[in-house]
């Protein structure tokens, strides 16, 4: 151990002797192994540096002579270095406990085979401030994982105190939420010498840990989405590199806003249970753990907002519902998959229930469609509210995402927006949440670019066609044109020729497609729209899909700039709209896509293959036919892929 000029606000545990890496590093250290050709251990060193850390205590033992051979006293990183050097393996406990002559009275502990990019003062400040209300004793940086059934997992109060450690393997048929320590943590010095051995070996996570608790000393957690990552096989040195390579920790830091997808629970993640107040009742909806992985592998969070109000009925209570969500998360776990956060109302205005909680029982500002949940996400996880998502089965869900800002998705599972307590339409629609994430992560993206030119040419009209066939994707054209036009500073209406739909018990099958719609309604709200002066105010029918007929909205204002966008089947085949607009967009798509997603949306529809297998085939005759002619009308064609 060299002499000590000032204390050390850093201890890095660097003694491994990496024998899984040996094949990527032969003799060296563990803390030498290289990510994108450099040492994880000059990585953290520079991370310590970036957030004023600049006196480390690096804690070595096998082969230290290659350490300080690379770093030296430190100076070529902007750092002190100083080398406590172990004779003895004597385990992470057993290092710290011998480094403690160089330690400050407040230190930060690093693991030399991990791969951090975490703002560590931001944890150095909240352990600040745990310990002046709770006198904390160390604070654990703590996340979800990918793979919680092999993790060292945390179970934390409301009040951020770790309150036990549930260490691997767990008991049989126990469920935890998904809360990992991911070794770095802010530790107090005082209070070590009591639980840190003076001889022999120790770990900080299975042994010090627990015997501070256990000696009634509080421990805080610091809950992050921030990237960290142990590399200490080749496996996950491999995902590390990838990592980086991608982008993931940058996306994942607190240095700008995050994108986060906000996730409705009953459903959309699980399958809908009507006040589901049993852990043994919730299953995961097929395809979301899968989804809900690539959000995770995206650099996207996942977010749950939820309304709970079984707990302000009296039918569980709040231990009772953590255990649900510890089912959840074992259950996503499984899948590889992890929420961020979970937020949930736990309140419920209407009276009258048998066990209701009288303190529960009010207009809350959390309870969907109201915002609150979202904005607390927003304010605890840095979240940039127009680049994120809300995904939800219910008027609601896409109501309270509106209000907070975000795009939204109505999916056909659950409610599938039946309950139309609220008179909001989404931004999207589709089948399931594997369907929505598609959307979020490569559809929606590919579809702005390829529109990119009619948006250009729709600078100046006011009327832009969007026709193809059934299921295409029109409306989803549609939508991002008219966000491609308000990214430009102009604001865009999209009409769906669907709202003027005939009832299905007006309709006669076989007769063409344009007899299907009463055309002469929709022109009649249409046209005058195009000759106005000023700002009209009219109420657009919106086509119910699941029941097949039409209902209207609330009224729409339209200035006389905007933007009109009509969307259907039948827009390239009115001859007075195709005369009155300079930009005709043809949506193209495969026969065999299109088939597929006709036989997705018919069996939400219709259910049975017998009730809707004579349907498709009648449309194929009747109606594909005049809307792929209906191309030759188009200024502009584009095909729609797999967006949707």
């Amino acid at each position: 151990m060299n002499p000590v000029s000032s204390p050390c606000e850093v201890a890095i545990l660097a003694g491994g002797m990496g024998t899984r890496l040996r094949a990527r590093t032969g003799n060296l250290p563990k803390p030498m192994a290289p990510v994108l050709g450099k040492p994880v251990l000059e990585h953290l060193i520079e991370l310590c540096r970036s957030h004023g850390f600049t006196r480390i205590a690096l804690l070595v033992h096998y082969e230290h002579e290659a350490i300080h051979s690379h770093f030296g006293d430190g100076s070529a990183y902007g750092v002190e270095l100083r080398y406590c050097i172990e004779q003895d393996a004597r385990g992470t406990a057993g290092a710290l406990r011998d480094a403690l002559p160089v330690l400050a009275d407040r230190f930060l502990v690093l693991y030399g085979d991990t791969y951090a990019d975490v703002d560590l003062r931001a944890i150095w400040n909240s352990h600040e401030r745990q310990h002046a209300r709770q006198r904390a004793s160390g604070t654990l940086l703590l996340h979800p994982n990918d793979h919680p059934h092999d993790s060292d997992l945390v179970e934390v109060d409301d009040e951020g105190a770790i309150v036990a450690l549930r260490p691997y393997p767990h008991p049989e048929g126990s469920r935890y939420r998904n809360l990992v320590n991911a070794a770095l943590y802010v530790l107090e010095a005082a209070p070590l010498p009591a639980v840190l051995p003076e001889t022999g070996k120790a770990d900080l996570a299975k042994h010090t840990f627990p015997a501070m608790l256990s000696a009634g000393l509080m421990l805080s957690a610091y809950v992050t989405p921030e990237y960290i990552k142990d590399m200490g096989t080749p496996e996950r040195l491999d995902k590390v590199e990838r990592d980086l390579r991608t982008g993931l920790p940058d996306r994942l830091s607190a240095r700008a806003l995050r994108p986060a997808v906000f996730l409705d629970r009953d459903g959309t993640l699980n399958e809908e249970v009507n006040h589901l107040s049993r852990p043994e009742d919730l299953r995961l909806l097929p395809g979301a753990g899968e989804a809900v992985r690539a959000l995770n592998r995206a650099g996207m969070l996942a977010v749950g907002v939820t309304n709970q109000p079984v707990v302000a009925r009296g039918d569980v209570t709040l231990q009772g519902l953590a255990r649900i969500h510890a089912e959840l998360d074992h259950q996503l776990g499984q899948h590889g998959a992890y929420l961020d956060r979970l937020y949930f109302c736990p309140h419920h205005p209407d009276r009258g229930f048998p066990g209701e909680v009288e303190a529960l029982k009010i207009d809350c500002d959390c309870r969907k469609p109201k915002a609150g949940l979202f904005d607390r996400a927003c304010r605890e996880l840095d979240i940039d509210r127009k680049a994120s998502w809300m995904v939800g089965d219910s008027s609601a869900d896409i109501l309270a995402g509106t209000r907070a800002g975000a795009r939204t998705i109505l999916v056909r599972s659950g409610h599938a927006g039946a309950d139309r307590k609220h008179a909001i339409e989404p931004d999207y629609a589709t089948h399931d949440l594997a369907a929505a994430v598609r959307w979020i992560l490569n559809g929606h993206a590919a579809m702005a670019r390829r529109l990119l030119p009619v948006a250009a040419a729709s600078a100046a009209t006011r009327l832009v066609l969007v026709g193809g066939p059934a299921r295409s994707g029109k409306s989803f054209a549609a939508r991002v044109l008219a966000e491609l036009a308000a990214a430009a500073g102009r604001k865009a209406h999209v009409l769906s020729l669907d709202g003027w739909l005939r009832p299905a018990a007006a309709r006669t099958e076989g007769s063409g497609v344009l007899n299907r719609y009463d055309l002469d309604a929709a022109l009649a709200t249409i046209t005058p729209l195009l000759r106005a002066e000023g700002r009209q105010w009219i109420r657009v029918p919106v086509y119910d899909r699941h029941d097949r007929q039409a209902r209207a909205t609330t009224t729409t204002s339209i200035g006389p700039d905007d933007l009109l966008i009509v969307e259907g089947v039948p827009a390239l085949m009115c001859s007075p709209l195709v005369a009155s607009a300079d930009v005709r967009l043809f949506i193209d798509i495969s026969d065999d896509e299109r088939h597929a997603r006709l036989i997705a949306d018919s069996r939400w529809r219709y259910g049975e293959p017998a009730r809707f297998e004579p349907l498709i085939a009648a449309r194929e005759v009747d109606e594909v036919p005049a809307a792929k002619a209906s191309r030759d009308a188009a200024t502009h064609v584009i095909s729609a892929g797999d967006s949707e």
